[in-house]
């Protein structure tokens, strides 16, 4: 019998608008590059900044219509809603203090929303954002995008699985240098405003990041934290380094360390976790290769899809090993994961997924809201609530 292609919401890609990301943004382009990889959407429409000439140079460049071109979410989130080849799905790519109002407009006319990390800028609009999440019959990712890598889904169906045991000591680390001295671009300028970065600093932009990887691979999320936060740039407002001690209800203790003014290192996230049988650890920029070290034998390096790879795993790698795979390829997992789930719901079905979602990033605001509340109150432990 012959198989005949056809225009439906199982074959065709998955149509696709983008909130910010316009010229002379990094992560918009990222994001375009990751849900490209494995042809899962199709760019449609975009609100591609808060400046109309901007929003409208940067849809064109990109090749959208001109009637698909807009000058704000809110007539998007509007008009995608009534149109018949409408967006199914929206990435919103803006500033801390933007996802929530941005996402709120598409949530409740029922389009899909990917929403780049963190969750928003406050505790109080992340709270609003959950509520509108849960009301909403679209559903919601959050791009936390180290969860996408292979061997970061490795480690953590290792330590569920029990291959360390009980997890005792959790060290998490992510230092970058590029904010050591003042700086006047358009990354850094939001990014050390409190007003559309959120109150966090570093512990907001890679601090948050640090945290979910952290969750991600153990299973667990910290009950209480001591946090002391530094604006060692004269005249910065938010933090720009932060180490915090870490307790787990299970009795594990944790510190994370994130820093944006140390020089030499570029984007060195790394991540150990040590249990009773064995231990591991994995740095983002060597993102192939995971050690374990099972208590008492030689330690293990495997290899993102060689040998000791698990099966299950398998599908968030594309090439063989020793052929790198990095960061755009992770990022473009969770578009893929995000996809299967769509397309799960567009056929009435529910599908489990490891991409974030919106408890992961209430959880990760509250990190924020607890490190900023602890380092007001000279480091006291204080509980992630709220």
């Amino acid at each position: 019998m012959a198989i005949e292609g056809k225009d439906s919401a199982q074959t065709r890609p998955i149509r696709l608008g983008m909130v910010g990301g316009g010229k002379d943004a990094f992560i918009g382009a990222v994001h375009r590059i990751a849900a490209r990889i494995d042809g899962e959407y199709e760019l449609v429409a975009g609100a591609l900044s808060s400046t109309p000439a901007k929003a409208q140079e940067s849809g064109r460049a990109l090749g959208l219509k001109e009637d698909r071109i807009y000058d704000s979410f809110q007539d998007m989130a509007k008009r995608e809603a009534r149109l018949k080849d409408g967006i199914e799905a929206v990435a919103i790519v803006t500033p801390n203090h933007m996802h929530y109002p941005a996402a709120r407009e598409f949530l409740k006319r029922g389009i899909h929303v990917i929403c780049d990390k963190p969750l928003t800028s406050t505790l109080a609009d992340a709270k609003k954002f959950v509520k509108a999440a849960e009301s909403s019959d679209a559903l919601f990712f959050l791009t936390h995008n180290y969860t996408g890598y292979p061997m970061v889904r490795q480690a953590r169906e290792m330590v569920a699985s029990g291959e360390l045991g009980t997890i005792r000591i959790v060290q998490v680390e992510y230092p970058q240098d590029w904010l050591t001295v003042e700086q006047h671009n358009k990354q850094a300028d939001w990014r050390t405003d409190p007003a559309r970065t959120g109150l966090g600093g570093s512990t907001g932009d890679i601090g948050t990041h640090a945290y979910n990887l952290a969750c991600f691979i153990t299973g667990e999320q910290a009950e209480t934290l001591a946090a002391d936060l530094q604006s060692f740039v004269p005249g910065r407002k938010v933090d720009d380094n932060g180490h915090v001690m870490l307790r787990y209800a299970s009795g594990a203790r944790g510190m994370l360390w994130c820093s944006q003014v140390a020089p030499g290192n570029e984007n060195n996230l790394k991540i150990r976790v040590y249990g009773d049988k064995g231990g591991l650890e994995w740095h983002q920029e060597d993102p192939n290769y995971l050690s374990f070290t099972p208590f008492g034998k030689p330690k293990q390096i495997l290899t993102r899809g060689g040998a000791g790879m698990l099966g299950s795993v398998a599908s968030a790698t594309r090439i063989p090993p020793g052929h790198p795979e990095g960061y755009l390829e992770g990022f473009a997992n969770l578009y893929k994961d995000a996809a299967e789930v769509i397309r799960a719901r567009q056929a009435g079905k529910d599908v489990a997924s490891l991409v974030p979602g919106i408890a992961d990033g209430l959880a990760g605001v509250r990190f924020i809201d607890a490190c900023v509340r602890s380092s007001a109150k000279n480091a006291a432990w204080v509980k992630l609530d709220g």
